[in-house]
Parts: C-alpha cells; sequence; structure tokens
C-alpha cells in the first residue's frame, strides 16, 4: 500500500527513533525529557550508550531498549515506546531498570555502592491496568515505606498513557500538551499547525516529511510502518476474541523470518521469557 500520510508516526520504532533516538537529534529528547523531570535533574547535554545492543550476557539479551542514555550529570535513562498491554508489564518496566545497576557492577571498577539516578520512562499507546479508573495520563512512581515517606530516591518510573491525551490543537496549554499532541497526531497532520511554532517542533516537522527521505529511509519506514499495523490489527483481534491461537501464528511467522526473540518482543509486546516458554511448548526453532 503506497504511503498517503505526509508525516511519519513517532508510535513506530522508525518514527521513535528518528525523533528520540539519534545523536544529531538529542536536543529533541531533552526537551521531551525536560518536562517530565524536576528541576534538580534536568538535562543540558546527553550521551547514548553505543554498547546496548551488544547482547555479552543472558540479561542483556533480555534488556534491549528503545533508547538508553545518560547525562553529563550521570543520571541515567530508559526510555521505551509500549505499543500494546502485555502480561506482567509493570515487572517488564523493573527489570530494566535494574539494566543501568547491573553494568555499573560489571564495570571492574572498586564497587562503592554509589549507584546512579535512574529514570525508567515508559510511553504507552494503551491505558495502564493500574490506573484505569484514574483521568490523570501521567503517573510518576517512587519506591516509598508504609508511610509514604520516599525510601530510596535515585529510582525513578514514568509512565504516560497517551489514548488518555484528548486535547484539541485549540486546547492545548503546556509545551507538554504540544508534545503529546505531536505523538499522537502527528501522522494525521497535512502541515505544521500555528499552535506548533516553537523550534523544537519545527525541527520535528522538518525530520518526520515523508517526502524528503532517500528510497532506502522510505524503505525503512514502510516496513515499520507495515509491522506497527498488522500487530496493532493483529493483536487487537487476539486480545477481543480470547484466541490465543492468533497470538500464535504471528510469533511463529515472525519466528519462520529469522527476526529474533528480542525484535519479537518489540513487535508483540509479549516479554522475551514468555516467548521462550511458548518456543519451548510449540518446539520451535528461533534465534
Amino acid at each position: 500500500m503506497p504511503l498517503t500520510d505526509k508525516y511519519i508516526n513517532p508510535l513506530t520504532d522508525f518514527g521513535f527513533k528518528k525523533i528520540f533516538g539519534t545523536e544529531t537529534n538529542k536536543d529533541l529528547l531533552i526537551d521531551f525529557l525536560n518536562q517530565l523531570l524536576p528541576e534538580r535533574h534536568q538535562i543540558e547535554d546527553l550521551v547514548f550508550d553505543k554498547n546496548e545492543h551488544l547482547a555479552n550476557s543472558e540479561f542483556d539479551r533480555i534488556a534491549i531498549f528503545d533508547i538508553f542514555c545518560q547525562s553529563k550529570k550521570g543520571e541515567q535513562f530508559i526510555v521505551e515506546i509500549q505499543r500494546k498491554r502485555q502480561k506482567n508489564f509493570k515487572e517488564r518496566s523493573i527489570l530494566y531498570s535494574t539494566y543501568p545497576i547491573h553494568e555499573y557492577a560489571d564495570k571492574g571498577k572498586d564497587y562503592d555502592f554509589e549507584l546512579p539516578v535512574i529514570y525508567t520512562i515508559a510511553l504507552l499507546d494503551f491505558t495502564f491496568e493500574d490506573y484505569e479508573n484514574t483521568p490523570h495520563l501521567i503517573h510518576k512512581v517512587k519506591l516509598k515505606d508504609e508511610q509514604g515517606k520516599v525510601f530510596y530516591d535515585k529510582l525513578s518510573y514514568i509512565y504516560i498513557e497517551l489514548p488518555k491525551f484528548n486535547k484539541t490543537i485549540d486546547q492545548l496549554e503546556t509545551h507538554f500538551d504540544k508534545w503529546l499532541f505531536i505523538l499522537k497526531w502527528l501522522s494525521k497532520l497535512q502541515k505544521r499547525p500555528k499552535a506548533l511554532q516553537e523550534r523544537v517542533f519545527q525541527k520535528i516537522f522538518k525530520l518526520a516529511e515523508i517526502a524528503k527521505y532517500s528510497k532506502m529511509e522510505r524503505g525503512q519506514y514502510e516496513q515499520s510502518l507495515k509491522h506497527y499495523r498488522d500487530l496493532q490489527n493483529s493483536l487487537s483481534f487476539a486480545k477481543e476474541e480470547g484466541k490465543e491461537e492468533v497470538l500464535l501464528k504471528i510469533i511463529k511467522n515472525l519466528i519462520d523470518n529469522d527476526f529474533s526473540l528480542e525484535q519479537i518482543s518489540k513487535f508483540t509486546e509479549v516479554s522475551v521469557i514468555e516467548l521462550k516458554k511458548y518456543v519451548s511448548e510449540q518446539g520451535w526453532n528461533s534465534k
């Protein structure tokens, strides 16, 4: 199917990395993150971890993130886009948050237990089950004791539920409102609205214009968009009909097309541990 949209969908793998995942465009990620962070952790500069996909251990093979980066002051950030609700999603985000600690302990230096500040930020394309009955779309979580006092201040989780964002272009009040509007509706726009004139948004619209992409980039985006649409449709059907076999067919098809379990986990929002269980039960060969 030929592309008809003017701008990319930021919720595809290609779109998310195009906007947030490169050194040359790190000012966009900094601007986005600073809308969520407290004053003491505002970011001036970021360095992307170039070794995030090397998978030196079993833990590394599970912990493959969309974005893993750190500020010059040492704060570390895991930024994820989650496209479908999955079993044990909360546990998965907690597991991911331990990756920087695991990496720090493996550096081979004297371990003084002075851990870095770690933020796990998940942009959700679904409603979080824990917060379905609240209108709030941003949830900031810390480790607290039974009196509600923060026990450990260096580990934070921020969940953003995009489906709950329903403001129109005329209702945008804050800079972060504008970010959420772009993330949710960019691919549906045909031109840049007057309300989105800030430099950071001007840059996004230039980056997102499909007509300016090379043939190779268009091909990469088309493939990413196809995965996004197919999986949205297929997984929605599987959930609505309650048919696990539909999900199994999707997983088997991806395995047959030489996708790794880590890649399949990204596409299907099924954890690697669950995928291994399916593979074992079905007797499939996988990467």
